[in-house]
C-alpha cells in the first residue's frame, strides 16, 4: 500500500477535548473522527486495527466451537418487556420515536432476548445441546456523558456469544473454555490484561469475570491483593471479615445525647462540627425492597435499614444478596416520611419504632459510643451503643455481614494476609453464567431425556472491540505516538523512502514492498515527497511496529535501516537480509489483511 494512495489524515496538535492518550493519539494518528457525541467514524488505519481484532476473535472462537451468526440491531420492545429489562435498563435502552412500528422497537445494547427467542424456536431437545452462538455487531446505549474517545460511546462494536445447556456441569465446561479462549484472544492482541471477579449487573446471572487492562484512563476500579492472587471489580470485591466481640451493656458506654448540628448535611460536615473521625460515625441508609411477584408478601414493599461506618459506603449488590428476593432501591422519600424516617438524619435506633429489616455491616457493628443521626433535621446523637440503645429483639434479628465497598488496606478475602490496593482499569471483556434468567422469562424450554420441558441454562460472553483498540494504545504508547503490537497493527511494516526522486531508492523500496507483500506481510510504503523529519514523526505517531528506511547514503553501502518501534538499536542491513529478518519477526503475528 502506498501512502500517497491511502487516506491517513494525521494531526499535529492534540485536540483540546481529548484527555486520555488513546483519544489524543487516535485523533492525531488518523484512526477515528467524532461525528457526534459518542459516535465515531473509523478511518482506514483504525478500521484495519478493528479488522485484525475481529480476525483474532473469529479464529479463537472457531477453535472453541462457537458458531457465528448475525442478529439485528433493532429488537421488538415486547421481548425486553417480557424479561423486565425495559425498566431495569432505563434510559440506557434506546427507542425510536414515531409511528406504531417505531414505538415498538428498541436499539439493542445487548442481545440476550433476541438469541433466546431464536433458540426457543429452533431447539427442542437435549440432543441438540450444547450450542454456543456468537456475533460481531454494532450496539447502542443511551450513554448520558460519552467521553474518553472510543472508550465510552453511544454506538460501539461488540462480540457477544451465548451458550445454551441442559446442565450446570455443561455450562461450567463452556464457561471455562470461553474464559481460556478470552485469555488467548487478549494475549494475542498484545494486551497486559487481568481477569477479575465481577458483578453481573443488569444482565444478571450467578457468576462472572471481567477482563481488565490496568491504566489511569480507565473508569472501573479494581481491588488487587499484594502479590496479585486476588483481584475483583470494586462492585464485587470482598474482604476478610474480622469478627468483633459483641459487647455486653457496659459501664464504659457514654451517655447518649442529642446535639444540634445546624447545616451539617454530610459526614464531613458533622465530623468537622463535632470534631470526630468518620470511623466513629454510623451512616444509616433507608431502602425499599419490592417483591418480584405481587403475590409474595401480599405485594407489600419491605423497608430495609442499612448501617455502615461513616468512612464506608454501602455496596448495594452485597446488600441485595443479604435482603433476598425483590428489587432493592433507595426508599422513596414519601414512603420513608410516612414510615417516620427523616432522610439525611436517620439513626439505627429508629428501627426500634418501625417494621423493617435491619442490616448492619460487620465493621459498623463494632463501633461503640458512635455519632449517628437523630432522625430530626439538623440534629445528631452521640454516645450511641448497639447493646444499650437497640431493642433486644431488634438487634437479635438484625442481619450482620459484609454490605460495604472494600477500602484500600482491607485484608483480601483469600486468607493470604495481603492487603487490597486500588487500580483504575478498562474493561475489555466480560463472561457470565446467566443460569435460567432469560429462558424462564421467555418460556424457552427443551425436552430432557424423560420428555419433561426444562428451561435452557445459559452463558453469555462479551468483548468490546473498540475498547481493545483503545486499551492497546493506552498500554502501548510513548511521547511520540502509538507502539502497536504486531498482531493488531494496521500494517506490520512501514517502508520510509527518503529521496523519492532517486530511481534506485524508489526501486529498492518498491521491491521490498512487493516481496514482503507476496509473503503475506502487511506493508505501507511512505512514498511522499516530504522532508525526512516529517516522515519520521508520522512514522512514530501511527506506530507501525517495524520501520525500514531506504535512503541514498545507506543504499550506496548496499544497506537499508531497520528499526523497531518498541525501541532498540537502529540496524543497518542488506535488503535481502532485511526481508528474512522481517518475515521471522512477523512470524505468527498474523492475521494479515493483504
Amino acid at each position: 500500500m502506498l501512502w500517497t494512495k491511502y487516506f491517513i489524515p494525521t494531526v499535529k496538535e492534540t485536540p483540546s477535548d481529548a484527555v486520555v492518550p488513546s483519544h489524543q493519539l487516535g485523533i492525531r494518528a488518523g484512526l477515528f473522527r467524532q461525528v457526534a457525541a459518542g459516535s465515531y467514524t473509523y478511518l482506514p488505519l483504525g478500521y484495519r486495527v478493528l479488522r485484525k481484532i475481529e480476525s483474532i476473535i473469529r479464529e479463537e472462537l472457531a477453535a472453541a466451537g462457537a458458531i457465528e451468526l448475525h442478529m439485528p440491531a433493532m429488537h421488538p420492545r415486547s421481548l425486553w418487556e417480557q424479561t423486565g429489562r425495559v425498566e431495569a435498563m432505563g434510559d440506557v435502552l434506546l427507542g425510536i420515536r414515531g409511528n406504531d412500528w417505531q414505538a415498538n422497537v428498541v436499539l439493542g445494547p445487548t442481545h440476550e432476548e433476541v438469541i433466546t427467542d431464536l433458540v426457543r424456536a429452533s431447539i427442542n431437545s437435549y440432543k441438540q445441546l450444547p450450542v454456543n452462538l456468537y456475533q460481531i455487531q454494532t450496539k447502542f446505549r443511551g450513554e448520558e456523558r460519552p467521553k474518553s474517545g472510543v472508550l465510552r460511546t453511544r454506538e460501539f462494536l461488540m462480540k457477544d456469544a451465548y451458550s445454551f445447556h441442559a446442565s450446570l456441569e455443561c455450562l461450567d465446561e463452556t464457561y471455562q473454555r470461553m474464559y481460556a479462549t478470552y485469555c488467548r484472544i487478549f494475549g494475542r492482541c498484545g494486551l497486559p490484561f487481568l481477569a477479575v471477579e465481577a458483578e453481573a449487573g443488569p444482565i444478571g446471572g450467578d457468576a462472572s469475570h471481567e477482563f481488565m487492562v490496568l491504566t489511569d484512563a480507565g473508569e472501573d476500579i479494581v481491588a488487587i491483593a499484594e502479590g496479585g492472587k486476588y483481584a475483583a471489580n470494586i462492585e464485587k470485591a470482598a474482604r476478610q471479615i474480622i469478627r468483633h466481640t459483641i459487647e455486653p451493656k457496659s459501664a464504659m458506654f457514654d451517655s447518649i445525647e442529642m446535639v444540634h448540628t445546624p447545616d451539617c448535611k454530610s459526614i464531613e460536615d458533622v465530623c468537622s462540627f463535632l470534631k470526630v473521625e468518620p470511623a466513629a460515625m454510623l451512616k444509616t441508609m433507608v431502602y425499599q425492597v419490592t417483591p418480584p411477584d405481587e403475590s409474595e408478601q401480599g405485594g407489600k414493599v419491605r423497608l430495609v435499614i442499612a448501617c455502615v461506618r461513616g468512612d464506608h459506603e454501602v455496596n448495594e449488590n452485597k446488600l441485595q444478596k443479604l435482603c433476598g428476593p425483590g428489587k432493592l432501591d433507595l426508599c422513596d422519600p414519601t414512603l420513608a416520611a410516612e414510615a417516620g424516617f427523616t432522610i439525611g438524619y436517620v439513626g439505627p435506633h429508629q428501627a426500634n419504632e418501625v417494621e423493617c429489616t435491619l442490616v448492619i455491616d460487620s465493621d459498623a457493628r463494632s463501633v461503640a459510643n458512635a455519632v449517628t443521626g437523630a432522625n430530626r433535621p439538623d440534629y445528631h446523637v452521640r454516645g450511641f451503643n448497639w447493646a444499650r440503645d437497640m431493642a433486644a429483639e431488634r438487634i437479635s434479628q438484625a442481619l450482620v455481614g459484609d454490605i460495604r465497598n472494600v477500602a484500600e488496606g482491607d485484608l483480601a478475602p483469600d486468607g493470604s494476609g495481603c492487603r487490597l490496593t486500588f487500580r483504575k482499569a478498562i474493561e475489555i471483556g466480560h463472561v457470565f453464567k446467566l443460569g435460567c434468567k432469560y429462558s424462564e422469562a421467555l418460556s424457552a424450554t427443551y425436552l430432557d431425556e424423560s420428555g419433561k420441558a426444562r428451561p435452557f441454562i445459559m452463558g453469555c460472553y462479551g468483548i468490546g472491540l473498540n475498547r481493545i483498540l483503545a486499551a492497546a494504545i493506552e498500554a502501548h504508547h510513548d511521547a511520540d505516538g502509538i507502539r502497536w503490537p504486531l498482531s493488531i497493527a494496521p500494517f506490520h511494516v512501514l517502508i520510509v523512502a527518503l529521496d523519492v526522486r532517486d530511481e534506485q531508492v524508489m526501486a529498492t523500496a518498491r521491491q521490498l514492498h512487493d516481496v514482503l507483500t507476496e509473503r503475506g506481510i502487511d506493508v505501507l510504503l511512505d512514498d511522499r515527497d516530504s522532508r525526512a523529519g516529517v516522515k519520521f514523526k508520522d512514522a512514530d505517531l501511527i506506530g507501525i511496529p517495524i520501520r525500514v528506511t531506504v535512503g541514498k547514503k545507506t543504499l550506496a553501502e548496499g544497506q537499508v535501516e531497520l528499526k523497531m518501534r518498541t525501541g532498540g538499536e537502529l540496524e543497518k542491513i542488506a535488503p535481502d537480509a532485511a526481508i528474512a529478518e522481517i518475515a521471522e519477526r512477523v512470524g505468527a503475528s498474523r492475521p494479515s489483511l493483504t
